[in-house]
């Protein structure tokens, strides 16, 4: 049973804090079964305000509300209700598709940590940047998720090769249970980095170590590869992301569990103990061991590290491969010599567009069969899938799209000729370039929907993984509306240089564009 705070709970109605009146609502009202209640609830957070306000300070929230407690329903809140008090601090935050602002709550002070606490918000997520400063997270964070057969000890496992690794690094790295299943571990920046660069780190990181390492982690986000392995979840990062705060509650369990920082030390003596529950932490363990050990996490505040350009380097013990490619690259410089092919070298970029749409090009190749590559860019590269019979345009119609390995930016504006030996051998034209806006789904779940504006596509398709007709084919349907098929002329054009297939094979070279190196 969870123990109750009843000495220090606040009684009255009216909360009087700092100067401001937070008028309680239901404070006797359970949240947690065994009788924790949102007065314990509010009280945890004002008793931990001096350690959780630093790191809260200046980063917008999402905030996660639990209105009939932890069994009942919930809902995430990015905008500030229309009820907020004037004095609680807001931040716009652009949207990802150029919509509206948002406008974000900034728990910056006590009584707006207690006017959330009202809300029944039991756990809350805040950005990895401050604002104004919106591109530069002042850390790169790791949530380590188990998956089933797994367990926060596997975890610490995969944390501490991760600790190794940044060591090797020359990176400090700090880390903290989640209070659900799981740990994230940080590594603090305080610098000018921005998430283009961290998010490519991280996913740099967590596909090595998944290489070194395949049976205890995993890199991708599917369910079904996740078993009795540790899904090292570098997504994260991305500049629309929240991760749980340190000392913040959780509300995963039936008992209140609080995101905790560890030493290092005490991770090592949990996971030769072989116990788990060394690594939960109730609000007034936590209160006392805060007490006691003071701020672990504090350094995350102010430590100041610059990334490495790479994970290599001469000493740093790490693969060839992963030093020369970045590894979701590393299947496209496998398969071709590029003393003979006029592809482009697989280089991520260092930085990318940024907002809500992305590039996207659809190449006619007549290689050993006539096909369509149809490539999105995500992540820094493109996610490529070969099209057999071309991008259907009636609707409902469905055609096969085979995944093939990713290819870099700089392949979306390829053009020219493959040499006959070499791999994907014949012409190439980009038939269509443009940009892409997702409108739902995720490509890591198999299913995207998304909104083309190409010179010669426009409009909504959808993209599903159809595992039942193979490991890598996915079936690209025609939603929305219709298309009028492209002209016979206007289908052997390039919508680049408007040369035709021919044309292209007969002057022999290829061209593109670099935007890798820029």
């Amino acid at each position: 049973m969870a123990r109750r705070l009843a000495s220090h709970a606040p009684a009255a109605k009216d909360l009087r804090l700092d100067g401001r009146v937070i008028t309680l609502s239901n404070p006797d009202k359970v949240l947690y079964p065994g009788g924790f209640t949102k007065a314990q609830v509010i009280d945890y957070y004002l008793r931990v305000a001096k350690f959780i306000l630093p790191h809260l300070k200046d980063r917008p929230v999402t905030l996660k509300r639990y209105p009939n407690g932890v069994t009942g329903e919930f809902f995430y809140e990015k905008r500030a209700p229309s009820f907020t008090p004037e004095w609680v601090k807001t931040f716009p935050v652009p949207r990802r598709d150029g919509g509206a602002p948002i406008s974000y709550i900034l728990i910056n002070d006590r009584p707006t940590l207690a006017w959330t606490a009202n809300l029944a918000n039991l756990e809350i997520h805040p950005f990895l940047h401050r604002v104004p400063k919106i591109h530069a997270p002042t850390a790169i964070v790791f949530d380590l998720d188990p998956g089933v057969g797994a367990d926060v000890l596997r975890c610490a496992e995969v944390a501490l090769l991760l600790k190794d690794l940044f060591a090797r690094l020359d990176l400090q790295s700090f880390v903290k249970v989640s209070g659900s299943k799981g740990l994230q571990l940080y590594v603090p920046l305080n610098s000018s980095a921005t998430y283009e660069v961290t998010e490519a780190f991280a996913h740099t990181v967590a596909q090595f170590l998944e290489e070194e390492h395949p049976k205890l982690a995993v890199s991708e986000m599917a369910k079904q590869k996740r078993a009795s392995r540790v899904f090292i979840d570098w997504s994260q990062n991305s500049e629309h992301k929240t991760t749980v705060s340190v000392y913040s509650l959780r509300a995963k369990h039936e008992r209140p569990y609080v995101s905790m920082p560890v030493t290092w030390d005490e991770l090592t003596a949990a996971l030769a103990k072989k116990d788990p529950q060394r690594l939960f932490f109730e609000p007034e363990a936590a209160l006392k061991r805060l007490m006691k050990k003071g701020d672990l996490f504090a350094p995350v505040l102010t430590l100041k590290q610059q990334l490495p350009s790479s994970l290599g380097g001469s000493n740093r013990g790490t693969s060839r491969a992963t030093t020369q490619t970045a590894p979701a690259l590393q299947e496209y410089r496998n398969k071709r010599d590029f003393l003979k092919t006029p592809e482009p070298q697989p280089i991520v970029p260092k930085e990318r567009a940024e907002g809500g749409r992305r590039p996207f090009v659809v190449q006619k190749h007549a290689a050993s069969r006539l096909h369509y590559d149809f490539r999105l860019e995500m992540q820094g590269v493109l996610k490529s899938w070969a099209v057999p019979k071309g991008i259907p345009l009636d609707l409902s119609e469905k055609r096969l799209a085979v995944a093939t390995e990713d290819h870099p930016v700089d392949y979306l504006k390829f053009e020219g000729t493959i040499p006959k030996d070499q791999y994907g051998g014949g012409t190439v034209m980009v038939w269509d370039i443009g940009t892409y806006q997702v409108l739902d789904g995720n490509y890591y779940k198999g299913k995207l929907t998304i909104s083309l504006e190409g010179k010669k596509l426009k409009g909504e398709w959808t993209l599903v993984k159809a595992p039942s007709q193979g490991e890598k084919n996915w079936l690209i349907i025609k939603t929305g509306a219709a298309m009028p098929p492209a002209r016979k002329s206007q289908d052997d054009s390039s919508a680049l240089t408007n040369r035709s297939m021919e044309q292209i094979a007969k002057e022999n070279k290829a061209t593109w564009q670099s935007i890798a190196r820029r």
